[in-house]
């Protein structure tokens, strides 16, 4: 019987739809195609406004999951083509979805992106849903790709701690003998991006390689004063997204008379020290083992810089160097939750997420 999974993975980032198909007979696990997919302007225009409160948002969510589910679908027929499979060969798609909110204060999270039409255009049964189980049991529902990680990556003679930087970061941390651990640190790309967008509003979307932030100068006490804030402080479990750490939040700070003359570029700068120290205030207590990147954030030489300054006792690496590449690492983990609802294993870890139990995860969308 067929032991190959599809999984789907469009983060908070929103820089585009990975497919994976990973063969689970094999261990580890298996590879077998990888297909990134960009998301359309005028579809991306409708994700970001959905992001914040605003008029007509029913409507305005229905039409953006029926066009995510459609862009997710392709996707998937893409990757399968791309490995000269067929849809019968295929045990499941595990899809994530694209998060438009999580609010773990209130036990909810949305993630839109129709899992019947992604079953219906591939002929593929999908697995979707997986953060509200693990609320209602009082979890976070997030990260869910703790569990993943341990399964894959964990070595008795090396503590390892993997750091996925997407629009948010969180990290993984994987200590032989000791309780599996992970959360979100903070802002990863979310508002690099945000703040680069607005500056230069045509173009490139992001920071190409931290050009730009490189250029300028931080401002040492507009970092400490975004620091400040209370999530960091916060003790796992925890979990953020961009509904937290979003431009109004930045311009709390940044309308102080104290920051009124900062330079752009100084801000942009201080964002990437912001991002890097918000991970390495979670690190610094180890003073051996890996960091293996994964993630957007795995391309920009400056926030990698900006890490191994502020890690000095950690080695940094790549999650390819344990043999995943760091663009295919989520959407495998959607794969492998869809696998665990198949099988009906669990796909949470309660110390991770704080939920008064492990749960099986997600719900079926049948294909017929």
């Amino acid at each position: 019987m067929s032991e190959i999974y599809l999984g789907l993975m469009s983060g908070t980032s929103m820089d585009g739809v990975d497919a994976v198909l990973v063969d689970f007979a094999k261990q580890p696990p298996c590879l077998l195609a990888h297909y990134q997919q960009a998301i359309p302007n005028t579809l991306l225009t409708q994700l970001h406004r959905l992001c914040s409160p605003a008029t007509n948002e029913l409507t305005a969510m229905a039409q953006a999951s029926v066009a995510m589910g459609k862009l997710f679908a392709n996707a998937a027929n893409q990757v399968v083509a791309q490995a000269r499979l067929e849809p019968t060969q295929i045990k499941a798609i595990g899809s994530h979805g694209q998060t438009i909110r999580h609010f773990p204060e209130l036990g909810f999270s949305l993630q839109i992106g129709s899992p019947s039409h992604i079953a219906v255009a591939t002929g593929i049964d999908v697995i979707a849903d997986f953060r509200n189980k693990d609320m209602a049991l009082g979890g976070q529902g997030a990260p869910l790709v703790p569990a993943f990680h341990q399964a894959i990556f964990s070595d008795p003679s090396e503590a390892r701690f993997i750091l996925n930087i997407g629009g948010i970061a969180n990290i993984t941390s994987l200590i032989a003998n000791q309780t599996l651990l992970g959360y979100d640190t903070g802002p990863g790309n979310t508002l690099l991006d945000q703040h680069f967008q607005r500056h230069h509003p045509k173009g490139l979307a992001y920071d190409d390689h931290g050009h730009w932030g490189r250029s300028g100068q931080p401002n040492p006490e507009l970092l400490t004063c975004l620091l400040s804030d209370n999530y960091f402080c916060l003790p796992a479990p925890k979990s953020t997204g961009r509904e937290y750490f979003h431009l109004a939040w930045l311009d709390t700070h940044l309308q102080q008379a104290r920051f009124a003359k900062i330079k752009p570029a100084d801000v942009q700068c201080t964002l990437y020290h912001l991002t890097a120290q918000s991970i390495a205030q979670s690190l610094n207590k180890h003073d051996k083992g890996c960091v293996y990147v994964c993630g957007g954030g795995d391309n920009n030489p400056f926030l990698l810089e900006l890490l191994a300054k502020a890690l000095p006792n950690l080695r940094l690496s790549r999650t390819s160097e344990l043999g995943i590449p760091e663009q295919a690492l989520e959407a495998m983990a959607f794969a492998w939750l869809a696998r665990c609802f198949i099988e009906q294993q669990a796909g949470n870890a309660s110390s991770v997420t704080g939920a008064s139990r492990a749960a099986i995860l997600g719900a079926l969308y049948p294909a017929k």
